[in-house]
């Protein structure tokens, strides 16, 4: 079992480090759903911790039908990861029939044969998600992992698609699906055992008081860790 922790900085990161995560996704903006973080905080972050850190490859956040200069900053970000010494991205982009841009992830690809990826919740607004995975699972060389609440605004919402899609990636051995979105203390036990998924992705479930402007509660990080291996 997996528990990815959300971070904003060095100093979150350090500290999900020292409770435990096993991986952290680094972002900017999370009140925007994510963004790109600044040069200085991914140099920060990935000289103090040895955890894998996924990175927010997004350029903004008004949709995820980019453009060919919004391709250019995405490319310029991901160059200046690799030359801190990242591979990790989070990322997804999509056509405007809710379909996988798959032109732009090839193109992706081949510039950054490296790259190891989480394809975002983007995945949560296309159009049919078994078509999504079964495509994104061409890519399973770069695609490692799905974040999706299974298409709802929840996981619990999203649960029965969630099941289809665990389903769907041993079936195909293709990247794993990470639920995402709503996971707490209260339900994560319910989750894990109805999706059988591996890796979970939480957020201000395990933060003090549910803020990002505070960090994490070592309680309720520790509750969901014990949960996780039980």
């Amino acid at each position: 079992m997996q528990l990815e922790l959300i971070i904003q900085n060095k100093r979150e990161a350090i500290q999900a480090q020292e409770l435990g995560a096993d991986r952290v996704e680094l972002v900017s903006a999370i009140s925007e759903g994510g963004l790109t973080p600044s040069y200085g905080t991914i140099k920060q972050v990935l000289e103090n911790v040895n955890i894998p850190v996924q990175i927010m490859v997004r350029p903004h956040s008004h949709h995820f039908f980019y453009t060919e200069e919004d391709f250019q900053v995405i490319c310029e970000d991901i160059e200046a990861i690799r030359q801190l010494g990242g591979n990790r991205i989070v990322f997804g982009a999509l056509n405007k029939d809710r379909t996988i841009n798959e032109v732009m992830l090839s193109k992706l690809f081949h510039l950054f044969p490296a790259l190891d990826l989480t394809f975002h919740r983007a995945f949560d607004e296309v159009a049919s998600q078994l078509d999504a995975y079964t495509l994104l699972a061409n890519y399973d060389r770069n695609v490692k992992r799905i974040l999706t609440s299974g298409g709802e605004a929840t996981c619990v919402k999203g649960l029965k698609q969630l099941i289809q899609l665990v389903d769907l990636s041993r079936d195909l051995q293709g990247p794993a699906i990470m639920p995402g979105s709503g996971l707490s203390l209260e339900n994560i036990q319910e989750i894990k055992q109805a999706t059988g998924a591996k890796q979970f992705h939480f957020g201000k479930a395990v933060r003090i008081e549910q803020s990002f402007a505070k960090g994490f509660s070592k309680e309720v990080v520790e509750k969901v860790r014990y949960s996780l291996r039980s």
